[in-house]
């Protein structure tokens, strides 16, 4: 049977901005006990007081500030590229598909004005593509299962020292600062020194405040 003190670990690990307020002490201990006691409860299979769950969240908070304390708290970035008007295709994988795309790069060519991204998953493909090239994209894959199509779109690049992929918490903290401001997200493309947030066109602006900002505070 599980501890308080490990299922107290456990309910506040599964919330992260949870286990950064309270390591800034942005939230009141027995408050938090209170909130969390029928949970605990549930979990340890009998009644547990308050401040039993005070005591072990107060141990915890050291352990957390040695976890939380260097994740991504040096974030640079070198340039950041904002693109707009695009479109988000996602195709279903096929022998075909990545025949498609190079065919559809041919008919770009060596074209620096366009925004082309391709991702290969599993079972799916994903392009971003400038709105300009939607008739393009539209009749190179019209024989291609198309599960979904989304207009109205926005893109910040972030250009990344060679150093991120050394940092650990380093993505951590640049999606952190995107979610505080309650931006969703619609895609993420990463190469080893890019970084590109696909966002709603409406959240574009918030969005490259945020990224901006990174590092500054």
């Amino acid at each position: 049977m599980l501890s308080i003190s490990q299922i107290v670990e456990r309910i506040i690990a599964h919330q992260p901005f949870l286990a950064e307020a309270l390591v800034e002490g942005l939230i009141n201990v027995s408050s938090l006990a209170r909130k969390i006691q029928p949970e605990v409860e549930q979990h340890f299979g009998d009644e547990v007081k308050s401040g039993a769950i005070v005591m072990s969240i107060n141990r915890l908070i050291p352990k957390m500030k040695g976890k939380i304390s260097h994740l991504g708290s040096e974030v640079v970035v070198r340039d950041i590229i904002v693109r707009s008007q695009l479109i988000d295709y996602t195709y279903k994988n096929s022998s075909m598909l990545i025949e498609r795309h190079t065919d559809l790069l041919r008919a770009i060519g060596p074209n620096q004005e366009f925004f082309y991204t391709m991702v290969q998953g599993v079972f799916e493909s994903n392009l971003v593509v400038s709105q300009t090239l939607a008739e393009q994209v539209e009749t190179i894959f019209e024989e291609e299962s198309l599960l979904s199509k989304s207009g109205h779109l926005s893109a910040v690049t972030l250009k990344l020292p060679d150093v991120n992929s050394q940092q650990a918490g380093f993505y951590y903290h640049i999606l952190k600062s995107i979610a505080w401001a309650g931006i969703n997200i619609r895609e993420v493309i990463s190469t080893t020194n890019e970084f590109t947030i696909v966002v709603n066109d409406d959240a574009i602006d918030k969005t490259f405040s945020v990224l901006k900002n990174l590092g500054q505070s």
